[in-house]
């Protein structure tokens, strides 16, 4: 077998941004890391792709492992290869972000990892270059929203007009109207009301709706409208 020589050994890893919802609030999910360097610090999911793998096979190998789903929406957001950003060894890491329901896995997190939701505005510090991920990622998802209907793989399958709204504020850092946030996403046509409602969280129950996702694909530019200032979004 030919083999390259004169060459330096390097590791490459994969990091998992992972992105949950629950209604109310868009979350990071973190863990405490098990090995030195930084043992016991706050980081994302990660680890070592195998040889027997590619990078988004171990993404969804790492992914699985933590929250015991599989099929979630993941997509490679960069290559991290500062020489320095491990002090234990060379090492490139190929950065993920990865979007979950949160209540789809409640019941299904790995308790080894000890793995915590966070807040998007309360993330601790995170080791090595684990925060310059979360931001970057962070930056894309609102690119990708605007564009793509990413968000709803946050949303259960049926969700309500404020628990929607509640997400686009929270990926965008702002506040919408209510009354013209309803109107326009409404009149796009995208999205299929149901028959029942959510009494739990309004008095008089607002009505569940569904994505319809054939459309979606078709008419996607009509979401645009109401996104804050896509064309800024880099």
């Amino acid at each position: 077998m030919t083999r390259y020589t004169k060459q330096a050994r390097l590791l490459l890893a994969v990091d998992c941004i992972i992105f949950g919802f629950d209604g109310k609030e868009l979350k990071l999910l973190l863990i405490k890391r098990g090995m030195e360097p930084e043992k016991g610090k706050w980081s994302l999911m990660g680890g070592f792709v195998q040889h027997e793998e590619d990078s988004e096979s171990a993404a969804a190998r790492i992914l699985k492992q933590l929250t015991g789903l599989e099929g979630v929406y993941l997509e490679q957001l960069h290559l991290f290869s500062d020489p320095d950003r491990d002090p234990a060894e060379r090492t490139v890491s190929a950065a993920y972000f990865a979007l979950i329901n949160i209540h789809d896995y409640e019941n299904q997190l790995n308790e080894d990892y000890r793995a915590e939701w966070f807040p998007i505005h309360e993330i601790p510090r995170l080791i090595f270059d684990h925060s310059e991920m979360v931001q970057m990622a962070k930056a894309k998802l609102q690119y990708k929203a605007a564009f793509h209907p990413i968000l709803f793989e946050l949303l259960p399958g049926k969700f309500t007009i404020p628990e929607l709204q509640t997400l686009y504020e929270a990926i965008y850092d702002t506040t919408l109207d209510k009354r013209n946030f309803s109107r326009k996403v409404l009149s796009t046509g995208l999205l299929i009301k149901q028959k029942d409602k959510d009494k739990e969280n309004s008095k008089k129950g607002a009505f569940y709706f569904k994505l319809d996702k054939k459309r979606y694909t078709a008419k996607f530019h009509a979401f645009l409208n109401f996104i804050p200032n896509p064309d800024n979004l880099k």
